[in-house]
């Protein structure tokens, strides 16, 4: 009978919410392929999101919507053999948790096939009952409140939310809701950092935000975003490098070498 292998630089569900009592920011960053969750990993990134941005920056959506679950699985399952110590979180897609029994079972299908460890779900109160029937089924759940991008038709576009003051109390309850639900963490997304800051001193579970400011416990960005790669850059994105700008020299480069047949050389060219 075989027994369990010992990481002890893995990083879990218990670990991520002791990151918070600590006051250790949690560094969050999403990945859709093997080769870059391989990267990120060896970085020290501590949870990997295969977040369903993977609808726009992979596929061109104009939304995360067309997402399926088919889809989700199968980036999931790149990104799981590329990490080694990264807690993997994996994103339900929209309408893979509009019942229960919805909820339940893609959950699963994203643990067993996907194999991911956690997954995360977008709403608050409105889906507490579906968070709860995740959780009770051993299957770890961060939300996420705020601005929703499985909401865009129903919130007019990528608005900030939280700006009135009667959405303060809104916020809070979506929030006190997934807590309660029992996630081990919420993305907080598109809220004035204010509000962001009351909310995560309202919780005693991690919150991660993306743009909402440097107060919650961690933060999280779209890996393209954070490269320089996307068309269109949020104004919460900072651009830690200008990867485009790489990427055309390389290629240019490789282009004028072929062309002056320079490449490939007597040296990477086989006797």
């Amino acid at each position: 009978m075989g027994g369990f292998f010992l990481n002890e630089n893995k990083i879990t569900v218990p670990e991520i919410v002791a990151r918070k009592a600590r006051k250790e920011p949690i560094t969050v960053l999403t990945a859709y392929d093997y080769q870059m969750a391989s990267l990120l990993d060896g970085c020290g990134i501590e949870v990997l999101l295969t977040g369903d941005t993977l609808g726009n920056v992979v596929y061109g959506f104009d939304t995360t919507l067309p997402v399926t679950m088919e889809l989700m699985i199968a980036h999931t399952a790149a990104v799981a053999r590329g990490r080694k110590n990264a807690l993997l979180v994996a994103d339900m897609p929209f309408m893979s948790y509009a019942t229960r029994e919805d909820a339940l079972k893609n959950a699963g299908r994203l643990v067993q096939e996907g194999m991911a460890e956690a997954v995360k779900l977008e709403g608050g109160v409105k889906v507490a009952d579906r968070i709860k029937a995740v959780v009770d089924a051993d299957i770890p759940l961060m939300g996420h409140v705020g601005l929703r991008p499985q909401a865009v038709n129903m919130m007019g576009g990528y608005k900030v939310q939280g700006r009135e003051k009667s959405d303060l109390s809104t916020l809070l309850d979506d929030a006190g809701a997934v807590e309660e639900a029992g996630a081990f963490a919420v993305v907080i997304e598109g809220v004035p950092a204010s509000v962001a800051d009351e909310i995560t001193k309202s919780l005693s579970i991690p919150t991660i935000g993306i743009g909402a400011g440097n107060q919650c416990d961690g933060q999280v960005l779209v890996i393209n975003d954070m490269l320089g790669l996307s068309e269109f850059t949020p104004k919460f994105v900072r651009n830690f490098i200008n990867l485009p700008d790489i990427i055309r020299n390389a290629v240019s480069d490789y282009s004028r070498c072929v062309k002056n047949r320079s490449f490939p050389s007597e040296e990477e060219s086989y006797r």
